[in-house]
């Protein structure tokens, strides 16, 4: 299935570090990041194989409850196929790597429920039709915290956002962490602690739209084993405490053309926001699909507690210049770098997404948006908070509220004909099947387990 010389290069880096296992990693419906472990003798012959899973792993929810799905019961296996671009040595694990891996059928053909097949057609129809390749960077928040004897979660501090008393708590786990992330040349762009105690903000470089869902993959992982070889957690729910400021993961985005890529679709030095119109009704599309498509960008119960009106969450189907209120922000360009650095912000995302998914979805939209002109025009353009303006002033400009929980959204999205054609009857019902699960176990429940298994699992 791949060049030998892929397979022999990691064999050979296997062995000159001494590594014993490799993860085969996958990021499943429910957004959680599972696999399974080769030794280092099998790896040649899995390598070209993979490793059997059973099909219904993809019906298991975030509580790892089973759900009956047709195709997905007892009866029947894929295979964990290792992608070897991926592969990288472990810094946090002793003697591990670890390959992100395509879901395949027995026979080697794509599988109708992996995600990550899912973002590569919707980046292979994205070239095919409008001739773009995308440029992405997630920008993930997420909390550090100790926790108790008693199972509760306390934040590692309470220091205001961007102080240097916030830096200085957990330096010694930050700079780990960077350590860690720049060992797998994932290397690092900014740094800051967020406006909720303990809350960090940490980005790496951008990279092609499937690498970057691949690095945020790794991103996560990462940070949740070094924090927890140092004694803490590093939450990435949407909401770890109900409180506290909620924890986002910004989509920053722009379309590259070009011999070479070098061209930078959504820039226009002419426009007022130095944005072309490819890139307006590239917006136009996501906010005309935007409250079915926060089902797959912010898709747990968890989310919607933090997706609420000014709380810099963009709870509100509205675009606007540097407006963090707006379900889409124009970001200004660098000085001097214009062209290379005007860019999209779609915020409405949170890190319980499968990276695969929500990155797909959004492009499915925004294609939407390219292919049927939706320019999202001036009543959609605001300079000012969407919640600061009268129900009577929303409402004539369209401005929609987004849905108030997952189980709204869910219900939109299977609305949504362009999103399920994408997805395919089989992933779209999988999903939905999933996801409305996960509703019903929660509001069998109370508050205290929402936020417990979504600090932990996430």
């Amino acid at each position: 299935m791949f060049q030998l010389t892929d397979t022999s290069t990691i064999l050979q880096q296997v062995q000159q570090a001494g590594v014993k296992q490799i993860r085969f990693l996958y990021c499943d419906t429910a957004g959680i990041i599972r696999g399974k472990i080769c030794g280092s003798k099998a790896l040649a012959g899995r390598m070209e194989s993979g490793i059997g899973l059973m099909r219904a792993a993809q019906a298991l929810n975030g509580l790892d409850q089973l759900q009956n799905i047709e195709g997905l019961g007892p009866v029947g296996e894929v295979r964990l196929v290792p992608d070897p671009r991926t592969f990288r040595l472990l810094p946090y694990a002793p003697h591990s790597a670890a390959m992100l891996c395509d879901l395949l059928e027995l026979d080697g053909t794509p599988w109708e429920n992996c995600p990550r097949t899912f973002l590569r057609q919707q980046l292979e129809r994205a070239q095919s039709e409008v001739g773009l390749t995308f440029l992405t960077a997630f920008e993930p928040e997420w909390t550090l915290a100790r926790r108790g004897p008693d199972g509760s979660y306390t934040a590692i501090d309470d220091s205001l956002g961007y102080s240097t008393l916030g830096m200085t708590t957990p330096a010694a786990v930050i700079d780990e962490i960077v350590t860690a992330l720049e060992a797998q040349n994932l290397p690092i762009e900014l740094y800051h602690p967020e406006l909720g105690h303990g809350q960090q903000e940490l980005t790496i470089s951008a990279a092609t739209a499937l690498q970057a869902a691949d690095n945020q993959l790794f991103y996560r992982e990462t940070i949740r084993t070094v924090a927890w070889n140092q004694g803490l957690i590093a939450s990435f729910a949407p909401k770890p405490f109900t409180t506290q400021a909620g924890n986002g993961c910004h989509v920053h985005l722009s379309a590259w053309a070009g011999d070479r890529g070098d061209i930078n679709l959504f820039y226009d030095a002419q426009d007022r926001y130095q944005l072309s119109q490819l890139g307006y009704y590239f917006i136009g599309g996501i906010l005309h699909h935007l409250p079915a498509l926060v089902a797959l960008t912010c898709p747990t119960v968890n989310s919607y507690r933090r997706l609420k009106p000014q709380s810099w969450a963009s709870s509100y189907v509205c675009c606007g210049p540097d407006n963090r209120e707006a379900a889409v922000r124009i970001v200004s360009p660098l000085q001097n770098r214009e062209s290379a650095t005007l860019n999209l912000e779609i915020r409405a995302v949170d890190n319980t997404s499968n990276p695969y998914l929500a990155l797909g979805g959004i492009i499915v939209a925004g294609l939407d948006g390219v292919l049927h002109k939706r320019h999202p025009g001036e009543d959609l353009l605001l300079l000012t908070d969407p919640a600061s303006l009268s129900e009577e002033e929303r409402t004539r400009r369209g401005i929609r509220r987004l849905p108030d929980s997952l189980e709204a959204a869910l219900n939109l999205l299977e609305k949504d004909e362009v999103l399920m054609k994408a997805l395919g009857p089989t992933l779209a019902q999988t999903y939905l099947t999933v996801k409305r699960s996960e509703v019903a176990a929660f509001a069998a429940q109370g508050l205290s387990f929402e936020i417990d298994q979504h600090f932990y699992k996430y």
